[in-house]
């Protein structure tokens, strides 16, 4: 059996390698953040720090079911950002695993402040930090995002 195969000699190989990574360059630089995507994440974070005003804290309290609702949707924008964009979660780089640290962190904080809030019987202040998990959770989910950008960038 005979083999067509000719290595390709140091300058074709190298050119072509310089032809993939600018390739990789203009795709990676043609990414559009998908901001509406961006902002379902920071609804989904204000969503379940408002579930503790529907709650009861006490000696009966019952989590509410929203946490996992919001962890279901969070898969659910996760899987809407990779079928727009092509960018998957598992490859982010290390930046962007903690900016989604930081959002489950701090959605837990401010979820038990509002549970503190519900019990001294101020439920409309749960608006606030509903307000701020918003904030939160939009800004590191763009940190995860632009993460992600960059490590295409750096492959």
């Amino acid at each position: 059996m005979e083999n067509d195969f000719e290595r390709p000699d140091r300058e074709a190989a190298a050119e072509a390698l310089r032809t993939l990574h600018a390739d990789r360059e203009r795709l990676a630089n043609a990414v559009e953040v998908p901001r509406l995507l961006l902002l379902a994440f920071g609804a989904l974070g204000a969503w379940w720090v408002a579930a503790a005003a529907t709650t009861d804290p006490g000696a009966t309290y019952q989590p509410p079911i929203s946490g996992w609702l919001a962890l279901v949707g969070g898969l659910v924008v996760a899987h809407l950002v990779r079928r727009e964009t092509g960018i998957r979660f598992r490859v982010m780089g290390a930046r962007a695993g903690w900016a989604v640290a930081g959002i489950v962190a701090t959605c837990l904080a401010l979820f038990s402040v509002s549970l503190g809030l519900v019990s001294s019987d101020l439920r409309w202040a749960v608006t606030l930090t509903s307000a701020a998990a918003f904030l939160v959770t939009t800004w590191l989910a763009g940190v995860a995002y632009r993460s992600a950008i960059a490590e295409l960038h750096r492959d």
